[in-house]
């Protein structure tokens, strides 16, 4: 018969990832992660909007725009067409797409912060700040969207350096990502611990990050065609829709685990934890999203 706790005696690291995953599914790691994906998915509408109106100014200022578009595509025929009537379109409202594109991608952008905030402070079991954190937020996407800018262009970078000099680039990137998320779990959170607290989640992310990217580079194209030859459009959605829910999975669990290491070093406390009176005994253990797991059985004069 397979002994769970023996195995889990016996192997250090299989014992530290099931504690990892206990704790993700204690605190709901779950729902949070569906939060931060369904956010970053409804952003993407309003950053289309951004992409649709850069890519009318780029045309209005150029005659011949679309057919470099078309040529360097390798399009002809109904398909050519077809992209020389988006960018005519995207250069007659490029204005409006601009205005409403940034104003919602801001909105959007916040609701994406706000779910990585209720994120961070659920794993570490602590409540928000109010208002402060909608500028908190705000300075957030500001810091961010910088950092994030400046991964993103390692990524082709990587592609055209030659050999050995792809190392120093991809170091580079992790150095960046272990920095934006040690400074997001710090930023975001309200949780009063040292930056260093939050450097192993926000490595293990990082490098996580990095693994995704190299995994969609195949996947994705390929989740996204069969989805799309299967379902249509709608497959699409769910194709990208299940990649962001896999980054914010692996968010959620970088906390967790920034969470047991300070927990290893720091200790915990006990506090009381309320729950609704219902028959039976009183509980006497609920786990650290403060359900109930353990109740006495009930006496013959409980109601």
């Amino acid at each position: 018969m397979f002994d769970l706790e023996r195995w889990r005696a016996r192997f250090r690291w299989l014992d530290a990832a099931l504690r990892v995953n206990e704790r993700f599914a204690a605190v709901g790691g779950g729902p949070l992660a569906a939060s931060i994906g369904l956010a970053g998915f409804l952003s993407l509408f309003p950053l289309l909007l951004v992409a649709i109106a850069v890519v009318g100014f780029l045309s209005s200022g150029r005659a011949d725009f679309a057919d470099d578009v078309v040529a360097s595509l390798d399009l002809d025929g109904r398909t050519a067409e077809v992209v020389r009537d988006v960018l005519a379109a995207a250069e007659g409202s490029r204005r409006t797409a601009s205005i409403v594109g940034v104003l919602g991608l801001l909105w959007s952008g916040l609701g994406v912060v706000g779910s990585l905030q209720q994120a961070c402070n659920a794993v570490w079991q602590t409540v928000g700040r109010g208002l402060v954190d909608r500028a908190v937020a705000l300075a957030w996407l500001v810091g961010a969207g910088l950092l994030f800018v400046a991964t993103t262009a390692l990524g082709p970078l990587a592609g055209m350096v030659p050999g050995p000099a792809v190392i120093p680039v991809v170091a580079g990137g992790l150095v960046i990502s272990t920095v934006l998320f040690t400074w997001t779990y710090t930023f975001l959170g309200n949780q009063s611990v040292p930056a260093r607290a939050h450097l192993p989640g926000a490595a293990l992310v990082a490098v996580g990050v990095e693994v995704l990217k190299l995994i969609g580079g195949v996947w994705v194209p390929r989740a996204v065609a069969s989805s799309s030859a299967l379902y249509g459009s709608l497959g699409v959605v769910f194709a990208v829709l299940a990649w962001l829910l896999l980054y914010a999975r692996l968010f959620v669990y970088g906390a967790v685990v920034n969470v047991l290491r300070w927990e290893a070093e720091a200790g915990t406390v006990t506090v009381d934890v309320q729950v609704p009176r219902m028959a039976g005994g009183v509980p006497v253990e609920a786990n650290r999203g403060g359900a109930v797991v353990e109740r006495p059985p009930a006496s013959a004069g409980d109601g």
